[in-house]
């Protein structure tokens, strides 16, 4: 069994948190029973008064009026936020769970890092996944767990790194980023539980919309918020999403005590693009499928990595990521060279030089300009806006006319 059977069957169950940790308007609570992640994401945070605001309101305060026993969640500015309550609220959603934001994606990783290697030897993670995560754990190497680089796809060698039971913590990504791999996460809680350790899954790429590692047995399920998820690029922000009630309190007593905090303005950001998520994910989705098949045909191009198209995990993808696989995807050109990829980088008019994915805007840039990035050096991470495709396509195949003026063809 699969771990999206629920959604695709349409099964509505809704996990209920044992706790919640701060107040919540009745009115906004009211809404998420038996209703669909789509609608809740929408409705999160909206207290349904009469004569209140449609849409949670920007709360930039650091203090609280308090007098006598603090009211838990309204003590200090760094405790909580009307703001940050909103967001996770509609977060949580997506994986019938709760969630934590924090004021990055490596301030999320890091207060996992901290909060689950705890008296553990080792910290598993993909050989191929986001650079940042293994520059993060190689960090934190003098404060606990050793980092361990495995490829998930080799189940037995998953299997032999966890070591020991209770050793070990399980850091997965699927898709991987840059070169959008694809691990079966059923699989691999299994192999986790089986060697006592939590396991996390770094959701960025499919969001909670797209894939619910939760439901595959996942402890937690980590997102930037920077990317698809706030959808414009203009926020920077990161979120965890958990069942697990004692890992919950954990990372916000981490996000406290390490002042890993969004800002109110941040969140009400981040809040707004959520909103649009589904109907900008699943046009990117589209888009993408379309661009990376018109890629793979491409005389210019040796390879495309895209879940879905081709390889040996095309089905584990369609059954894993059953209603689309994101916007990235990433391409090799001919000849595998740093500055074939740069030329044709340069060489757009329509899909904009830069990092990060995710954005309504399409982007792209050469992966490997970036130290400690594996990727091969002609190596093109795209990010596939909300454009038409076809003018997408249009502006690609340009670019790559680029190729023919370089010398070293």
């Amino acid at each position: 069994m699969y771990c999206n059977i629920y959604r695709q069957r349409g099964d509505r169950r809704r996990w209920e948190p044992a706790s919640r940790r701060a107040p919540r308007a009745a009115e906004a609570d009211a809404v998420s029973g038996g209703f669909s992640a789509e609608s809740r994401l929408i409705h999160a945070g909206t207290d349904r008064t009469a004569g209140r605001p449609a849409t949670p309101p920007l709360v930039p305060a650091s203090i609280y009026v308090s007098a006598g026993e603090p009211r838990p969640g309204r003590g200090y500015g760094r405790e909580s936020n009307p703001g940050w309550e909103a967001l996770e609220q509609a977060l949580g959603a997506l994986e019938d769970a709760e969630a934590v934001v924090f004021a990055s994606g490596q301030a999320a990783s890091m207060a996992l890092m901290l909060a689950l290697a705890k008296g553990r030897e080792t910290i598993v993670l993909p050989s191929d996944g986001y650079y940042g995560t293994r520059v993060l754990a190689d960090k934190l190497r003098p404060h606990g767990a050793v980092p361990v680089h495995v490829d998930l796809q080799d189940l037995a060698a998953v299997q032999r790194a966890l070591g020991p039971p209770g050793s070990s913590l399980l850091w997965t990504e699927t898709p991987t980023n840059p070169l959008l791999r694809v691990a079966d996460l059923t699989r691999l809680a299994e192999l986790a539980a089986a060697a006592g350790a939590p396991m996390v899954t770094d959701n960025t790429v499919a969001t909670g919309l797209l894939q619910r590692p939760l439901d595959c047995g996942a402890t937690a399920s980590l997102c930037s918020l920077t990317k698809s998820l706030s959808g414009h690029s203009d926020v920077i922000g990161g979120a965890v999403v958990s069942r697990d009630g004692e890992l919950l309190a954990a990372l916000r007593a981490w996000r406290s005590s390490g002042g890993a905090i969004p800002g109110p303005f941040e969140a009400w950001l981040a809040l707004r693009g959520l909103k649009t998520l589904p109907l900008r994910i699943a046009r990117q989705s589209q888009s993408a499928l379309v661009i990376a098949r018109h890629l793979a045909a491409h005389p210019r191009v040796a390879a495309v990595h895209y879940p879905g198209v081709t390889g040996p995990t095309a089905e584990l993808a369609s059954r894993q990521m059953p209603a689309g696989f994101g916007p990235l995807l990433s391409f090799e050109l001919i000849p595998d060279r740093a500055e074939a990829a740069d030329q044709v980088v340069e060489s757009s008019a329509l899909i904009l030089p830069a990092t990060s994915f995710g954005g309504v805007e399409s982007t792209w840039e050469r992966r490997a300009r970036w130290a400690g990035e594996t990727a091969p050096e002609g190596l093109i991470r795209l990010s596939v806006g909300v454009e038409p495709a076809a003018d997408l396509i249009a502006d690609i195949d340009d670019a790559l006319k680029a190729l023919e003026n370089l010398e070293v063809l």
